[in-house]
């Protein structure tokens, strides 16, 4: 028998139609009719000399001879699709995807992002805002912004500074609750979006820190975005324990005030992620350096507020 590979065409046949375990749904996929993709795998088999598959009234199942090259071929056209993509990524650096969590992408990156697009009018910025981390290999990303403890050794990483919650409400509601002790009477907004934190950084935690505590009773609205809670914040709903980063702009135009200076440091930061090896393409150099940058310029943000360590919490 000949080491000869047999033509691509009926390896991609025989991968779907093993991966379906079905001629008619591997047919679809490859756009091509049933007859033509039972032809090209009893070619692959003529090819073998064995048989691949056994043909029952609506089903197929693989033979031992199949079950063995199954795996094989799934894994070669996943390279090879691996390998495409990625050159792609090499020849067209004038397009960049960048994907965010969707509070970070409304409230931070799409207010300052027309600085960076004005200074880099070659590079086309496509975003995708969600909070499903995205596969570097399948899912056509070149950056993420990624929020959290996670630490990813396969990956270029620049963590930024930790981040860190306060309280946050409109002007008008703070002039009712102006101390902490009162603000345990105020209607309190959840932001659930961080609750994978561990030590956890929430309302119990913020009351903690302060030396208050927290009824265990107290109820409220819950947002599985943090953009909600603060957009619930402005609309006068209650009072939302905001990040610095997305609550940032919303104070400092006054639609929202951070009337005590306690906030509560989380363990967890922002990182900006790529392939190794990605960050020296210059478009991808260019978006980091500015990334950081715009970290450190609003960094002064943080200096009206007395920072408390969520670690910390745990010896008190």
């Amino acid at each position: 028998m000949s080491d000869r590979l047999p033509p691509l065409t009926a390896l991609r046949a025989f991968e779907a139609a093993a991966r379906h375990l079905s001629f008619a749904k591997a047919a679809d996929e490859l756009n091509v009719t049933p007859a033509a993709l039972s032809f090209q795998i009893k070619s692959l088999e003529e090819h073998l000399g064995h048989p691949l598959f056994t043909r029952l009234n609506r089903a197929v199942e693989l033979t031992e001879a199949g079950q063995s090259l199954a795996p094989g071929t799934s894994e070669g056209f996943d390279a090879l699709a691996n390998a495409w993509r990625t050159v792609k990524r090499t020849v067209v650096v004038n397009s960049l995807t960048i994907t965010a969590g969707p509070a970070l992408t409304a409230k931070w990156l799409a207010p300052r992002i027309f600085d960076f697009a004005r200074a880099h009018p070659d590079i086309e910025l496509r975003f995708s805002a969600t909070l499903r981390n995205l596969d570097f290999d399948h899912d056509d990303v070149d950056v993420a912004f990624r929020f959290g403890q996670k630490d990813y050794p396969d990956l270029y990483s620049v963590p930024v500074r930790r981040e860190w919650i306060t309280p946050v409400m409109t002007p008008e509601m703070a002039e009712e609750f102006d101390t902490p002790e009162k603000l345990i009477n105020a209607p309190l907004i959840f932001d659930d979006s961080i609750n994978f934190l561990n030590p956890r950084c929430d309302w119990p935690a913020w009351f903690k820190a302060i030396g208050l505590t927290y009824p265990s009773d107290k109820r409220g609205a819950h947002f599985s975005n943090a953009d909600h809670a603060i957009d619930a914040a402005v609309a006068g709903v209650g009072v939302a324990l905001g990040r610095r980063p997305i609550i940032m702009k919303d104070v400092m135009e006054g639609r929202l005030v951070a009337p005590f200076n306690i906030a509560l440091e989380m363990d967890a930061r922002f990182r900006f992620l790529c392939r190794k090896g990605a960050e020296s393409r210059p478009d991808v150099a260019a978006l980091r350096d500015w990334f950081v940058a715009e970290i450190e310029k609003t960094a002064h943000f943080s200096d009206d507020f007395e920072i408390i360590p969520v670690t910390e919490l745990e010896t008190k």
